[in-house]
């Protein structure tokens, strides 16, 4: 089954109002406040769609509404079911001080098919389309990027790898220089450093390290679409997200998850800039009229672009 194409301008309209709302608040020093301007625009866009939404992932659980929740539900309740997965404002940092990276982040899925990712951190790594079995979590460092420049037909030292700029990932860090490969670090944004793969203009070949997730999950949906190759295992070092897991039916703690487990049949994804990034530009708001750029896929339709509009701000 696919998800009409009627929904793709739809969730549009929903992550550019997000980033809408949360463009006012930029550079205000406020990053909770700049984060539920986006949630409460999200909610509200979301919930005038005709469709069945449930939050599969979200910013947190029911006790701690006013955020997106995981099981909150959406929409007029007149539609088909989906899941949905949210990042109103992934950055809030980048967005509270006026730094590159600020996104807003959407993705919607047929019930059943998006996972249900637990609050806990993932072990991630992505590539542009590859072929199977030559980049892998249970690999060393150094056979991935070997196996990576081998099929790309470049030297390791051309290679670039993105990674967050965590003391945990001191160790890959290490290693990257010690073969001489590019390191684009960045402090924040894991949705959208996975998502660099997926073009060559953004000069990274490969992402990698611990990141959300849910992010995870997110960003996922996005390289489904661009055939990239992505795998992620839940990280659970404490009873509290383990009980959580095993209250979601994850009963392999060790479970490396292919692309195909987290994101299955359609989807459709959109990301809308706030503040402006190498991807997509921020939020520009001329008088009564916002533009807003937006990257947006549906994979039935095999549709991945970079979209800029000029809205109406109140309509």
């Amino acid at each position: 089954m696919s998800i009409d194409k009627k929904y793709v301008d739809q969730i549009i309209k929903v992550s550019e109002k997000a980033a809408l709302a949360s463009s006012y608040l930029v550079g205000k020093k406020d990053k909770i406040a700049a984060d539920q301007a986006a949630v409460d625009s999200m909610r509200y866009e979301l919930n005038k769609i005709d469709m069945n939404g449930e939050v599969v992932i979200g910013e947190g659980s029911l006790d701690e509404a006013p955020m997106l929740y995981t099981g909150e539900k959406l929409g007029n309740k007149k539609g088909p079911y989906f899941d949905i997965a949210v990042d109103p404002l992934e950055g809030t940092n980048f967005a509270a001080n006026d730094l590159p990276g600020a996104i807003s982040v959407i993705a919607i899925a047929e019930k059943g098919n998006l996972f249900n990712a637990p609050e806990t951190y993932m072990d991630k790594i992505a590539t542009g389309p590859i072929e199977k079995g030559l980049v892998d979590l249970d690999f060393s460092l150094k056979k991935n990027v070997s196996n990576l420049a081998n099929f790309l037909n470049k030297e390791i030292s051309s290679l670039t790898a993105c990674v967050m700029d965590r003391p945990r990932h001191k160790k890959i860090i290490d290693e990257l220089e010690q073969l001489n490969i590019n390191i684009k670090l960045i402090t924040d944004g894991d949705v959208l450093g996975a998502l660099y793969v997926t073009n060559p203009k953004y000069n990274v070949d490969i992402f990698l390290g611990v990141g959300g997730g849910p992010e995870g999950v997110l960003a996922a949906s996005a390289l489904d679409a661009f055939d990239c190759h992505f795998q992620g295992r839940f990280i659970f070092d404490n009873d509290k997200d383990i009980k959580d897991a095993n209250k979601m039916g994850i009963t392999d703690l060790n479970k490396k998850y292919e692309l195909n487990e987290i994101i299955k049949g359609d989807s459709i994804f959109c990301s809308t800039g706030i503040t402006s990034s190498e991807m997509l530009n921020g939020v520009v708001i001329n008088n009564d009229k916002y533009i807003t750029e937006t990257l947006v896929t549906h994979k039935s339709l095999r549709f991945k672009e970079t979209i800029k509009r000029s809205n109406l701000i109140k309509e």
